[in-house]
């Protein structure tokens, strides 16, 4: 994991990161893929759509990587409002797409002025579990950090801290978001991976450290369109994110380069994902 504690005021705390071998490169074709995105079309005056079914995609992807596998009609009726059946699939299914949208009202509106105005990255997390989890995890764990109970997913990324340790390490991460200026690309590795490493919650750990990864990739302005689904990537290769983030989580350089790598890997596929959506939405046809 990324240790930042020692990293003296005036020293951006992932400069490191961002130097490690082949992440330069990473970087740029992240940025390469997202910039050629945003010359489809349907950016002109239908990204509001493509956006909201990226939404849609990236919740059954993420759903699909803890093993609630449901069809894309499914979730596109659970998007608007239709009641999910009383199944576990389901009821992850649809705690993924209410993630989606609490981090979708982060996100600024395409060729926005500024940059994106988040909350603090502990209340960004709560509020994200909360509502993933919100109406079948208890109320006393919903939001809420771990104390001395382990995670009940996620279970193959070693040992996580708790208590006290727990809050304090996310407490570091969000300095260190407030405190670099390091690639999107970078910064958004960092939080995803540390947050499966953390696993700061009872449950659907992994649902909320894709979507807050999801808005920082918008946010920071990698994705300006929103509609990057990376996501997609790692759900056709559960095995290799998850280890891929085993070794983020033993915070040795390789471990961490190949991460960050990898969640590059992840975001040019899924900018293809956002222009195949964006050619469905242009021609009225999105896909089930």
């Amino acid at each position: 994991m990324v240790r930042a504690a020692t990293v003296p005021d005036g020293h951006d705390p992932l400069g490191a990161v961002a130097e490690l071998p082949g992440v330069p490169e990473a970087v740029d074709a992240a940025r390469a893929a997202c910039e050629e995105l945003r010359w489809h079309e349907a950016y002109r005056r239908r990204w509001r759509e493509v956006r909201a079914e990226a939404g849609i995609r990236s919740a059954r992807a993420s759903a699909a990587l803890d093993g609630a596998r449901v069809p894309l009609d499914l979730v596109r009726s659970m998007a608007v409002g239709a009641p999910p059946a009383e199944s576990a699939e389901h009821r992850t299914a649809l705690g993924a797409l209410r993630a989606a949208a609490y981090v979708e009202q982060w996100m600024p509106a395409l060729a926005a002025r500024g940059a994106a105005q988040l909350p603090p990255l502990g209340q960004l997390v709560a509020g994200t579990h909360r509502a993933a989890t919100g109406g079948w995890l208890p109320d006393e764990r919903v939001g809420r950090l771990r104390g001395s109970d382990a995670p009940e997913d996620l279970r193959g990324l070693g040992v996580a801290v708790s208590g006290a340790e727990l809050a304090a390490r996310l407490d570091l991460l969000g300095d260190v978001v407030r405190r670099t200026n390091a690639p999107a690309l970078v910064v958004t590795a960092v939080v995803h991976g540390e947050l499966l490493a953390l696993r700061p919650f009872a449950a659907a750990n992994g649902v909320v450290a894709r979507a807050v990864a999801r808005l920082l990739l918008t946010a920071r302005g990698l994705d300006p369109t929103g509609s990057v689904v990376p996501d997609a990537a790692w759900a056709a290769a559960p095995n290799p994110y998850l280890a891929a983030a085993a070794g983020f989580a033993t915070g040795t350089p390789d471990g961490v380069a190949r991460w960050v790598r990898a969640c590059a890997d992840a975001v040019v596929i899924g900018a293809g994902e956002a222009r195949v959506i964006g050619d469905a939405v242009l021609a009225g046809r999105l896909a089930g």
